[in-house]
């Protein structure tokens, strides 16, 4: 797992040995969620609407690296 970002309460992760279309991971206390970085739309999970936002607006100026991370990590 590689973290890329995070606040004091929340964070955004790469996992290795992952399957399925490409995505990261946005974790908290009491939630966990999926989002697919070409679309941004949610895989699965859920978390607060307001960390989505946030998650999402740091993911789309950062898709490239989100991208060669995931790739790196799973051949």
């Amino acid at each position: 797992m590689v973290t890329l970002y995070h606040t004091t309460t929340w964070k955004i992760a790469v996992y290795g040995r992952e399957h399925g279309i490409p995505h990261f991971h946005v974790e908290g206390r009491g939630f966990r969620c999926s989002i697919a970085i070409e679309t941004l739309n949610l895989i699965i999970g859920d978390a607060p609407p307001v960390v989505l936002s946030l998650a999402r607006t740091w993911a789309r100026e950062h898709q490239r690296d989100l991208l060669a991370k995931w790739l790196e990590l799973n051949e």
